[in-house]
């Protein structure tokens, strides 16, 4: 069963003058990697840092819960065949999906030199916005670009 998130308005750790629903979010949370904005994430930014770490994760690593993560990482070595592009593209749906905040609209699954790029079209519900997010999925250095 897919976590629930709570939809709560959190206003800013701010002090200003002026519209008070102009510093208020939907969502906020924390993020070790963003130490420029203070290891603080709203929205849009806190919804696209919580795919990525999913993408993180290899299917069958998380303790607890071993369908949790990506087949990914164990197919970057494989073939790129036709059939390997449908698994991985059901898995990209089944990632962005798992989020009740976003819902994938298409997936394109292409080979790079070292690795695979993958495009996935997303809405974000919430706001009713869409974006192209780009992954590149590297295999000497075991990262996404």
């Amino acid at each position: 069963m897919a976590k629930l998130y709570n939809q709560k308005k959190v206003a800013v750790d701010q002090a200003s003058v002026g519209d008070a629903t102009a510093n208020t979010f939907t969502y906020k949370g924390f993020s070790s990697a963003e130490k420029s904005k203070g290891f603080k994430l709203y929205d849009l930014d806190l919804v696209k840092q919580d795919i990525i770490n999913h993408f993180y994760i290899r299917k069958g690593e998380k303790l607890e819960n071993p369908t949790f993560g990506t087949v990914i990482w164990d197919m970057i070595y494989e073939p790129f065949t036709e059939e390997t592009k449908t698994i991985i593209s059901k898995d990209v749906e089944a990632i962005v999906n798992y989020d009740p905040r976003v819902n994938v609209t298409s997936v394109s699954v292409d080979s790079t030199e070292f690795g695979m790029r993958i495009e996935a079209e997303v809405v974000y519900l919430p706001f009713n916005v869409n974006e192209r997010m780009t992954f590149d999925f590297d295999r000497n250095s075991s990262t996404i670009n």
